[in-house]
């Protein structure tokens, strides 16, 4: 199985290449091979191209790795769906699908746990079991579409994990979501995230070609209380960060996506809010607020209401884009901030399993 190209984690030029590579032809039917796979599903044996290359068809086939993950278990609570894949390890990763009007959001992981740790966040009390590997990003996508029939339009890295801590397999797996003769994402639909790691963003913005969208994940709006709520601030502060963010802007000439989570009384003043405004002044963003979402073992509670228009009308006064995401998903522990298990480590543990 080591020596096969696996399909879910190559671009159709990369995988034609390779099968050119190793059969010495084939490459213009491997490319078949790769767009039937991604957009049927399926590989469908009667193609008029393959009338007088079964032979080839057969070798081509016989090199590729298709295999996916199986898909374990589903969740729905009407609004929003949740589904869980088992890896070849025996480990879940979650994925989310959110239905719109235009097209469904897919929300993929990356990692399984994430060693930011993150205080609001569930999947980062897991800590870092592994990263995912490209094909099971990919994977993600392609169950989502061809076994749950699901129309997904954008794709956001914002399941389990740390995407820029898993940088190469996460780029690559958006590459492979945004081929056109695949699975054919545009890149204007695909959100990588960071919770701050500047090396990431600044990897981004030297990007050529094909670039997704950034976000950042921000939550408070001083150094003093980033450090308690997100560790990752003690080795990139906000002042780092603000640069970082600066460049990718100057450089790609994009707007940045800020994801402010509102925790009742910690992160939601209107003194917060200006601290927020100031902090931001210049910078060509569009700004997410996002309520606390329940999880296993709760620390904070999400601000009434009221509370977070006042913090949202605040921002606007000042010329800001802002949005405040309605909750969906909460009780299948699907939301923002609930992916995640915390008994996985301790299973593999007593396995004797855990990195």
């Amino acid at each position: 199985m080591s020596d096969l190209i696996p399909i879910l984690a190559e671009t159709c030029s990369s995988y034609s290449q390779k099968i050119l590579s190793l059969l010495g032809k084939g490459a213009q039917h491997a490319a078949l091979v790769y767009e039937q796979f991604f957009r049927r599903g399926a590989i469908h044996l009667h193609h008029p191209a393959f009338s007088n290359a079964r032979t080839l068809l057969k070798q081509i086939c016989e090199a590729t790795d298709f295999a996916l993950p199986l898909l374990h278990r589903q969740l729905d609570d009407g609004t929003t769906g949740k589904f869980l894949l088992k890896t070849l390890d025996h480990l879940d990763t979650e994925s989310v699908i959110i239905p719109m009007q235009a097209g469904s959001t897919l929300c993929v992981s990356s990692q399984v746990g994430c060693r930011l740790g993150c205080a609001f966040c569930e999947t980062g009390r897991m800590g870092l079991i592994r990263h995912l590997s490209v094909q099971e990003i990919t994977a993600q996508l392609f169950i989502a579409q061809h076994v749950l029939k699901q129309p997904i339009r954008n794709v956001v890295f914002m399941g389990m994990g740390e995407p820029f801590d898993n940088y190469e397999n996460v780029l690559q797996a958006a590459r492979v979501m945004n081929d056109p003769l695949g699975l054919n994402i545009g890149a204007r639909h695909i959100t990588l995230s960071t919770s701050g790691l500047i090396e990431g963003i600044y990897r981004l913005a030297e990007e050529e070609g094909f670039t997704p969208n950034l976000a950042v994940s921000l939550t408070a709006p001083t150094n003093e209380l980033r450090n308690r709520l997100m560790p990752i601030n003690k080795k990139h502060s906000l002042e780092d960060l603000y640069v970082a963010m600066e460049h990718y802007c100057n450089k790609k000439r994009r707007q940045i996506l800020i994801a402010y989570v509102l925790l009742e009384g910690v992160n939601d003043t209107l003194e917060h809010a200006d601290q927020l405004q100031s902090y931001l002044k210049n910078l060509p963003v569009k700004i997410n607020l996002i309520p606390y979402n329940p999880q296993s073992r709760d620390r904070y509670s999400p601000p009434p209401l009221e509370i977070m228009e006042a913090f949202a009308h605040r921002l606007r006064s000042n010329g800001h884009q802002v949005l405040i995401r309605l909750t969906k998903g909460k009780d299948i522990m699907a939301a923002c901030g609930q992916l995640g298990n915390l008994g996985l480590r301790k299973q593999l543990i007593a396995l004797g399993k855990t990195p």
